[in-house]
């Protein structure tokens, strides 16, 4: 199966853990670019249109968003927390894909609203697994919210939000 029309956002500092969470996600049929964000700050800045990500149609927003909690600048925890304050963008589906950290740092990602917590496998077939499964439930099974500006106007894709 493909997934077209997917944007996703991988936010990761580790620049070898990117290409190869991006080449399984390629292999796993996931046709559009996977926008990367190395730290927090040039993520809000992509999310936030900033900048170089100012052109919608070369940096659309994503409906997805993988996560790493360890990034440099702004954590990923501080991430989460200015996402889901954000109108337009609080409904953006995020999944923390990261190293095992503590548990306070597993149930903070899901107090400030992650929609799901996976960690990082130690091999590339793993991981070509762990992103098939991904990729189908998230962009294929799942209904995503309305994000954006359109979304916040619109009170979501799929009518008024609750």
């Amino acid at each position: 199966m493909s997934y077209v029309h997917h944007t996703i956002l991988l936010v990761d500092s580790d620049s070898d853990q990117a290409h190869f969470t991006r080449l399984a996600l390629q292999r796993v049929g996931v046709i559009m670019p996977v926008q990367l964000a190395r730290d927090g700050e040039e993520a809000i800045a992509y999310l936030s249109g900033a900048g170089d990500f100012g052109d919608r149609e070369m940096h659309p927003l994503p409906m997805l968003m993988l996560l790493d909690l360890k990034l440099p600048h702004i954590s990923g925890v501080g991430l989460l927390s200015w996402l889901r304050e954000q109108p337009a963008l609080r409904r953006l589906p995020v999944v923390v894909l990261t190293v095992q950290v503590p548990a306070t740092d597993l149930n903070r990602a899901y107090e400030l609203g992650c929609n799901s917590f996976l960690f990082k496998p130690n091999s590339f077939n793993a991981l070509l697994v762990l992103m098939q499964g991904v990729a189908q439930y998230w962009l294929g099974f799942n209904v995503p919210p309305g994000v954006g500006a359109e979304a916040a106007e619109a009170g979501g894709q799929y009518g008024p939000a609750a």
